[in-house]
């Protein structure tokens, strides 16, 4: 069942997802050659905390730390630590905060330093299929009409759409319903109503679309070794289009 907020819920997700995004503005002022995975989400954790919110992510499903962090030929759920961002690096956060029972969620991939004109392309064609699918978020459009959108995009420069890991509702519950594709056929799926929310988030491998989890039954890597990249944002539908939760408004 996909469920649609009120006006109270939604007040509370739009503070949620600020408090996300003002994190995120807060990685990328820190993400610099010689910073640790670990101390990214000691600050992470810090700030979410000092908003009056909560780490989405930590607890949730066991997973022990506030943010995930991937590096490079990481896709999704990296664990924080000891590891060194390098100069030429790329690093996914995917930040999740939890404000009066209800969450926002949002991951970015960020270049460390100077980093290689194919990775800039990867990292552009991604965030670029993210808005190519949110361009289309309106009442009564099919939600796999956005799926397909953003496969073409991804697909028409060169890269491949990872299958195993989609976009998803969001609420008083960090994952609802529907399940939302990066692939797909238009013209698809339930229509979207005003009051929905989604977390809609392109993952797209510059190699073979192929991941496997490592042994810590979290981390996913790209099977290939190839670099990945992973851009997403919580977004409610309006009765005229769609309002984005969590993006700064200056």
């Amino acid at each position: 069942m996909i469920i649609c907020k009120s006006e109270t819920e939604l007040g509370f997700m739009r503070e949620a997802g600020r408090i996300v995004a003002e994190t995120h503005r807060l990685m990328a002022e820190s993400i610099e050659p010689g910073i640790t995975t670990g101390e990214l989400d000691q600050l992470a954790d810090k700030y979410i905390r000092s908003q009056g919110a909560v780490p989405s992510f930590k607890g949730y499903n066991g997973f022990p730390y506030s943010i995930c962090a991937s590096v490079n030929e990481e896709l999704v759920h990296g664990f924080p630590g000891k590891r060194k961002l390098n100069e030429g690096d790329i690093i996914t956060l995917d930040i999740g905060a939890e404000y009066r029972g209800f969450h926002g969620d949002s991951a970015w991939t960020y270049p460390v330093g100077e980093i290689s004109e194919e990775a800039k392309k990867l990292l552009e064609v991604t965030e670029g299929s993210l808005y190519a699918g949110l361009e289309l978020v309106k009442p009564d459009v099919r939600l796999f009409t956005i799926s397909h959108a953003i496969q073409q995009f991804i697909e028409a420069a060169g890269f491949s759409v990872v299958r195993e890991y989609v976009g998803h509702g969001i609420g008083a519950s960090l994952h609802e319903e529907p399940q939302i594709p990066n692939y797909g056929l238009p013209d698809r799926g339930p229509r979207l109503k005003p009051g929905m929310v989604l977390a809609i988030e392109p993952m797209v491998n510059m190699g073979k679309r192929y991941v496997k989890t490592l042994e810590d039954n979290w981390t996913v890597v790209t099977v290939d070794g190839s670099l990945c990249a992973h851009f997403e944002h919580t977004v409610a539908v309006t009765p005229d289009g769609m309002e984005i939760f969590t993006k700064l408004n200056a």
